[in-house]
C-alpha cells in the first residue's frame, strides 16, 4: 500500500494490485492545486467544496459518499456516521469516517471529524492500522482532540491532515492551526516522508506519527 497526500484532507491510496482510492479531492484550495487522478474508487466524507471536487477524478470509478458497507474491486469499505462539529451536526453538518480494508491493512480516514467517538462508533470502526486525522482545529478536531481520538482508536500509524502549511499562506494560518500541538499531544515518535509505503507485515515497524509532504 502506497499512501500519498495531496494536502488538506485529500489522499491517494494505491494497493499492491494497483487499485487507486482517492479520498476527499479538493481541486483548488488556497495554495493547494490538485492534479487529475485516475481512480477506481472515490470516497467523499462530506459535501463541503474543499472535500468533494470529484471532477478531478478520471474514471470509470465507483463513488462512495454515504455511510454503510461496500465492497469494490476487492476493497472492503465501512462508512461510519459522525459529525463535523461537537453538537451533533448543528453547526457544520454530518461527516463520514471511512475504513478501507486492503492489502491486509485497515486504513481509517476521519474526514472533518469534530468530536470524540462514542462506543457505537468505535465498534463500527473496529481495528485501525493507519489513521488520517484532522488536527487543525477551527472547524474540526484540534491537536489535543485529534490525539484523544487517536488514543481511542489505537492505530499503529497516525497521519495528521487538515492543518496549516506553507502552501496555504496567511489565510491558512487564519483558518487552521499548525500540526505542532497534535505532535506533542500524541506522544509518539514522529517521522517525515514523501509517501508512506506500508504492508500488513511492516506496519508494526512503522509505528508512530508520520507527517507527509503534500504533492
Amino acid at each position: 500500500m502506497k499512501i500519498h497526500w495531496f494536502g488538506h484532507s485529500a489522499f491517494q491510496l494505491t494497493s499492491q494490485q494497483g487499485t487507486v482510492i482517492l479520498i476527499d479531492p479538493y481541486g483548488k484550495f488556497l495554495g493547494y492545486r490538485m492534479p487529475k487522478v485516475k481512480a477506481d474508487i472515490v470516497a467523499v466524507t462530506h459535501d463541503h467544496k474543499d472535500h468533494s471536487q470529484i471532477q478531478v477524478a478520471e474514471g470509470p470509478y465507483e463513488l462512495i459518499n454515504q455511510p454503510g458497507h461496500f465492497n469494490v474491486r476487492g476493497v472492503e469499505i465501512q462508512g461510519v456516521s459522525t459529525y463535523h462539529d461537537n453538537v451533533e451536526g448543528a453547526k457544520r453538518g454530518n461527516n463520514i469516517i471511512f475504513v478501507f480494508t486492503v492489502d491486509g491493512l485497515r486504513i481509517c480516514h476521519a474526514g472533518d471529524l469534530g468530536h470524540s467517538l462514542n462506543a457505537q462508533q468505535l465498534e463500527q470502526i473496529g481495528r485501525v492500522d493507519v489513521l488520517m486525522v484532522p488536527v487543525g482545529g477551527r472547524a474540526t478536531l484540534d491537536g489535543e482532540g485529534a490525539a484523544a481520538v487517536m488514543k481511542q482508536l489505537q492505530p499503529a500509524v497516525a497521519i495528521p491532515m487538515h492543518y496549516s502549511t506553507k502552501a496555504l499562506g496567511l489565510l491558512g494560518k487564519l483558518f487552521f492551526a499548525k500540526e505542532d500541538k497534535f505532535l506533542q499531544a500524541a506522544g509518539q515518535p514522529v517521522s517525515t516522508a514523501k509517501d508512506l509505503v506500508i504492508t500488513g507485515e511492516t506496519v508494526a515497524a512503522h509505528r508512530g506519527v508520520y507527517t507527509l509532504q503534500y504533492n
